[in-house]
């Protein structure tokens, strides 16, 4: 089965910057593709995981948190469904956060961000190494996103519920 890798922190701002294609054309032998600029790659001939990370931190020219899970495991947060069918509200963006490991936290879901007053970010589940809610776009919603490390216990890295749709679409398609 094909791997999914989550690079933390990567072309943002102008920080940590690199070039997502040319890394899944230097990975050529790992079947390594490329979604999106935020370093999310589908590598659908891994082999042995721990020589596919050596392999890509080599390609990587910073050091950077890497998220590694099994296809399978999109194929079926795609098939759930936690945002069900409708369209997010007006102002709302439903987001995946995929930690390095299964989350370790004995947080009640649904839980909001800030506790008090109107809230910036909504968790509304978590399911292995996934955390899925919905956040308000406001410049202090980047806190309370960070935050979600402690809850959770371990790093981890923001996806738009779009970006894991992709990813699922990529993987049915190489199958």
């Amino acid at each position: 089965m094909a791997l999914v890798v989550f690079l933390r922190g990567v072309n943002v701002g102008g920080h940590r910057t690199f070039r997502p294609s040319v890394v899944a054309k230097e990975l050529a032998e790992f079947g390594v593709v490329n979604i999106g600029a935020a370093g999310t790659f589908v590598v659908r001939k891994p082999g042995s995981r721990a020589r596919f990370r050596a392999a890509l931190a080599e390609q990587l020219p910073f050091e950077t948190s890497i998220a590694i899970c099994d296809g399978r495991a999109i194929l079926d947060l795609e098939r759930d469904s936690p945002f069900g069918d409708a369209p997010p509200a007006a102002g709302l963006t439903r987001f995946v956060r995929v930690l390095e490991k299964a989350a370790k936290s004995s947080e009640t879901l649904p839980l909001v961000l800030p506790a008090e007053g109107d809230w910036l970010v909504r968790l509304i589940g978590a399911s292995g190494q996934f955390v899925f809610g919905e956040y308000r776009r406001d410049m202090k919603t980047i806190r309370y996103l960070d935050q979600l490390d402690k809850l959770f216990g371990g790093k981890a890295t923001t996806r738009n519920w779009n970006t894991i749709l992709a990813i699922a679409r990529e993987l049915r398609s190489s199958s």
